[in-house]
């Protein structure tokens, strides 16, 4: 459980949350957190899962058993229906330059991808 110890607080410091924060997000006690970063306790497969579902890494990942977040069998396909009519306004309001949102859709892309370069 060494590995699983060292990667729940690796994912917590990626994210710069302290321990106070993340116990919170996994819904557990600050100290219970504290212990399974020490390998001093075993969090329950409820919070492992809490964990799996906010950092978006599969549980090979989390038990080491690879080094891919997103681990061996994982293929990532978004579910979004081709039909979806909030969807098809959302992207045409996305290359819609008389769109309201488009210099802050701009805006946001723009950041996401400086953020990405860091």
């Amino acid at each position: 459980m060494k590995e699983v110890a060292e990667r729940l607080r690796s994912l917590r410091e990626s994210v710069k949350l302290s321990q106070v924060k993340m116990a919170e997000v996994v819904g557990v006690k600050q100290s219970s957190l504290n212990r399974y970063e020490l390998n001093q306790a075993s969090p329950t497969f409820e919070t492992l899962m809490r964990y799996v579902d906010y950092f978006d890494v599969s549980l090979d990942y989390l038990f080491g058993r690879t080094d891919n977040p997103q681990g061996k069998l994982f293929e990532y396909r978004p579910k979004i229906e081709q039909s979806d009519p909030e969807m098809e306004k959302f992207v045409e309001m996305c290359f819609d330059p008389k769109s309201p949102m488009n210099e802050r859709l701009k805006e946001t892309l723009v950041k996401m991808l400086e953020e990405a370069k860091q």
